[in-house]
């Protein structure tokens, strides 16, 4: 009789996704300084419940890297109707790098790419490396 091997889990998230449907599904809530921390503070919760509803042997969180991309290139409209990301969330872009980092989460940006390219690309390797892959994002 053959028993299956587990494989082990890869869990890729779109950071800069989350982040974002954590920043406008919550009221904005800053710090006694006036650091908001809205969007930081979703994320963080929704990264929580992955990883205790998720068992994953490795996580990595991927972002936007701020600039054009090979899209914009291609297509010079790319985007053009979107709106500028508020400073209320560009600001708790580094704060959540920083916990990651503290976390000792894996993080991933490259210039010219966005991160549901770079989560996709990952996912390719991963499943070529015999990884299950769970990839999260908000994105359609």
């Amino acid at each position: 009789m053959l028993t299956k091997e587990k494989k082990e889990t890869l869990m890729i998230i779109d950071g800069s996704s989350l982040i974002h449907r954590a920043f406008y599904a919550l009221p904005l809530l800053s710090t006694k300084d006036g650091i908001y921390t809205n969007g930081a503070y979703g994320f963080l919760t929704m990264l929580h419940k992955l990883k205790e509803d998720y068992p994953m042997d490795y996580i990595c969180v991927v972002f936007d890297k701020k600039g054009p991309t090979f899209r914009h290139e291609a297509f010079e409209q790319y985007k053009a109707n979107r709106l500028a990301t508020p400073d209320e969330l560009a600001q708790q872009f580094p704060i959540i790098k920083e916990i990651l980092n503290a976390m000792n989460i894996v993080q991933l940006e490259i210039d010219g790419y966005e991160a549901d390219d770079i989560a996709g690309t990952l996912s390719k390797l991963g499943e070529e490396n015999n990884l299950k892959v769970i990839l999260v994002t908000g994105d359609r």
